[in-house]
């Protein structure tokens, strides 16, 4: 087989960076990404990336054409690569046993089946995607449940990007994980991926694991972070009750070494593609193997996560005169974090649902989320979408900070004032504005986890 050329089955928001990270930093590797979505691979090969990253736009002018293609001939690209990263998408089941839980992974086994049935050599086939542990054990059995003598060996090297920092994260990683059977053929295998990595990650940054624990290890690091968010957002409804400011609460525990200070930012929930359906598939997992009490455990993370979202709108509805029908609510941002135009699980989407069955009239801004907001929202008439967050502000009740975009938190707000119906009102989900300065210009200013500034008696 050839080592050489690397395949890519999957051109999301995990293959497409991180392929785009190995070609720059390998260029004796040719890496090639293949999807069945024409139209992806089309705007992978154009200036319209389906992807947004800072920093991506740059490595991908730097590499496409050179020793990185974006291709959609899936079976070509199996027979010429000697090994494949799979990174197809493993959402939560929607259907059938597991439904709300477990991880969907018809699209993974698929691949699978592909992979086996167009090889003619050797592959090494990395799992990249999110998936239960122990789904290697399934993929090698269906690999090698048909006649020959082509050898599959099966590596687990989980992703851990942040949206927003994904190309960061991939050039200075934490860590890289690379599991693999504890057998001289999967020992040889892993080494073959720690030799891509090892052409920029420190060699002590590079972790090898049996492949056991490399699959539960990406579950069980999204289940920890959510975990912490989850856990400040819950003090933060205390700190509302017996007037503590959770900023001051979070900067007294981060300090403690044995903690740290980061996932401590109160706010309207976590969103995005992983933390969710990853302990939602972690805690299935646990009750699978007659764990009821840790799955339990687990899945009051996201019960926390949504009640923060649901204390939300109680909040704004409750500070407005416990109605809001007819009321001009605008949004500022609607990607789930800064610095990406995700929607996936994006705490917005449930709130300006929510709105909307209120009978809020909405108004969403947002710098790169503005046309997946549109889809996510595709069926609910009335809603404004304006770029500029000005004039979305223009007439205005209510604004919402729905995502700590550093835009907001610059902009002049004795123009908004000014331009806005009075009473007006600023709900800081993100906790990034200056509420003091806010409350001064005239707002009744409601922070998550703090008192309210009002100009009420």
């Amino acid at each position: 087989m050839d080592r050489k050329n690397i395949l890519c089955i999957g051109a999301g928001y995990v293959g497409g960076p991180t392929m785009a990270m190995i070609a720059c930093k390998c260029p004796q590797y040719r890496v090639t990404v293949v999807d069945i979505n024409h139209e992806k691979i089309a705007r992978w090969n154009s200036d319209d990336l389906p992807v947004y990253e800072p920093g991506l736009d740059e490595i991908i002018r730097a590499t496409r054409g050179k020793n990185l293609f974006f291709e959609t001939d899936i079976e070509k690209g199996i027979r010429e690569s000697g090994i494949i990263f799979v990174g197809v998408n493993t959402p939560t089941k929607t259907f059938g046993a597991g439904a709300g839980k477990a991880a969907d992974l018809q699209y993974w086994e698929k691949t699978a089946r592909q992979i086996r049935e167009a090889s003619e050599s050797r592959k090494i086939v990395v799992e990249k995607c999110t998936i239960p542990v122990k789904t290697a054990l399934a993929m090698e059995r269906i690999l090698t449940s048909k006649d020959g003598d082509i050898r599959f060996d099966v590596i687990s090297n989980p992703e851990f990007l942040a949206e927003g920092t994904a190309m960061r994260d991939l050039e200075f990683p934490d860590r890289v994980l690379i599991g693999s059977r504890e057998t001289p053929n999967g020992i040889e295998a892993r080494k073959a991926i720690v030799d891509i990595y090892l052409n920029w990650v420190p060699r002590e940054k590079i972790i090898e694991s049996n492949i056991w624990s490399s699959e539960l290890s990406k579950l069980v690091a999204n289940a920890f972070l959510a975990q912490r968010i989850s856990s400040i957002n819950a003090i933060s409804a205390l700190c509302e009750k017996t007037e503590a400011d959770v900023g001051e609460v979070a900067r007294a525990i981060g300090l403690d070494s044995r903690l740290g200070s980061k996932f401590l930012n109160a706010s309207i929930g976590f969103g995005g593609s992983c933390f969710k359906k990853d302990i939602l598939n972690l805690a299935y997992i646990c009750r699978t193997y007659g764990l009821d009490d840790v799955a339990g455990y687990w899945e009051s993370v996201v019960d926390i996560n949504e009640y923060q979202k649901e204390r939300f709108i109680l909040g704004i509805l409750n500070a407005m005169f416990n109605t809001i029908a007819g009321k001009r609510i605008c949004l500022f941002g609607f990607a789930f974090k800064a610095d990406t135009g995700d929607t996936r699980e994006t705490p917005a989407y449930t709130i300006a649902r929510r709105l909307c069955e209120e009978k809020a009239e909405l108004v969403i801004t947002d710098p790169k989320a503005i046309d997946n907001a549109k889809t996510d929202l595709a069926d609910i008439g009335g809603i404004t979408y304006e770029p500029d967050p000005y004039k979305a502000a223009r007439g205005c009740d209510a604004i919402a900070v729905m995502t700590e975009w550093k835009l907001y938190a610059g902009l002049d707000y004795r123009q908004i004032y000014d331009s806005m119906t009075k009473p007006a009102f600023i709900f800081d989900g993100r906790n990034i504005l200056d509420h003091k300065g806010l409350h001064e210009i005239g707002f009744n200013v409601y922070p998550i986890g703090k008192p309210p500034l009002v100009h009420f008696t």
